[in-house]
């Protein structure tokens, strides 16, 4: 894949990886906990929604079916250009190339933003943030989804992965900038084996990844997120 733009934080999986990413986008969460969680929260029934990272545009058409105008940022050009192949036919869903740091939205223009697994993971994420309180209206919500490494299977994976990770500071971190946090149980289900084993190899280091496919059996896992969300 060609270059990103300046400015852009390095995706390990998708941007290497987009069709296996693809396998994992459909095996997240089947049964719609993240969403229904958000919905009860700010329904995008006539909302703006930005997804910031939109990567191929897998949220885009589930979005675009509430709101009334949906707009990805996609740092990435091929990704970008996949997500408007995605929604195209889709006539209130636009796609920009940008970087959340320099978000591509006019001031007070946003109802609902999302992102998820993308740029949003704690300390760092400052300059996004600043945008995000430029590019809200008043009474827009933002949702940041990132994973609770404190539990589940996949938390227990993920600190293997990075044992210097400490949830509570990221959680800290995020109270701090007036977030409030809703943890989540939600699970991946694959429906090949192939495909589980695929996915891991994308998201961990070669020697870890063989280790969980060895230990772990079937087509499922248990998985803990953090919804972080903020009324501006």
């Amino acid at each position: 894949m060609r270059a990103a733009l300046d400015g852009a934080v390095p995706s390990p999986n998708i941007w290497n990886s987009p069709q296996v990413y693809e396998l994992e986008n459909r095996a997240v969460d089947p049964d719609g906990v993240i969403r229904a969680a958000m919905d009860r929260i700010r329904p995008l029934s006539g909302a703006h929604v930005l997804d910031i990272g939109c990567g191929t545009g897998f949220h885009l058409p589930a979005f675009a079916a509430e709101a009334a105008r949906v707009t990805g940022v996609e740092p990435h050009g091929e990704l970008a250009a996949a997500a408007r192949a995605r929604a195209a036919g889709l006539g209130n869903v636009s796609v920009r190339t940008g970087v959340a740091q320099r978000l591509p939205v006019p001031d007070a223009s946003v109802d609902v933003a999302h992102a998820r697994w993308a740029y949003f993971f704690g300390r760092g994420c400052e300059p996004g943030l600043r945008e995000l309180s430029r590019v809200m209206r008043r009474g827009g919500v933002a949702f940041i989804i990132d994973n609770d490494a404190s539990r589940s299977t996949f938390g227990g994976w993920f600190r293997r992965f990075l044992p210097r990770y400490d949830p509570e500071d990221v959680q800290r971190f995020w109270a701090a900038q007036g977030f409030r946090r809703e943890p989540l149980d939600m699970r991946w289900r694959f429906e090949r084996r192939e495909d589980f084993e695929a996915v891991v190899r994308i998201e961990f280091p070669a020697r870890l990844a063989e280790e969980i496919i060895a230990e772990h059996p079937g087509l499922e896992v248990d998985y803990a997120v953090d919804l972080h969300w903020r009324e501006y």
